[in-house]
């Protein structure tokens, strides 16, 4: 059974930093693409950061410079690093992978950042 857990969410004042791990389980050929998504209160779910197997990233305009995507294969665990937060940042993280045509998702992870 495939599973991902999210943790390291928390409350930050802003201009603070947090890292948030997605670690992952129950995969053996592990994971073609990984992702981090966000969704604050009313407001749809957005992508923030993706990486694929091979190690390429992509990011947000909105956390491009600020956030930084990776991962620990040997861990089978994905970061999302976090600096010069902003209250904007405010939302529930869930980190994502797709493999062999499937998605799995985590349960979420709160992040509040604080003014």
């Amino acid at each position: 059974q495939v599973q991902l857990v999210e943790s390291g969410g928390g409350l930050v004042q802003a201009g603070g930093s947090l890292r948030l791990s997605c670690a992952t389980s129950g995969t053996f050929f592990g994971f073609n693409t990984m992702a981090w998504y966000r969704q604050a209160p009313g407001k749809e779910r957005e992508l923030v950061a993706m990486i694929t197997s091979g190690g390429n990233t992509n990011y947000a305009d909105s956390v491009k410079g600020r956030f930084t995507i990776s991962k620990d294969d040997t861990k089978k665990t994905m970061y999302l690093q976090m600096n010069s937060l902003k209250p904007e940042d405010t939302a529930v993280y869930n980190c994502n992978g797709a493999t062999l045509g499937r998605v799995y998702w985590g349960q979420g992870t709160q992040v509040i950042v604080s003014s």
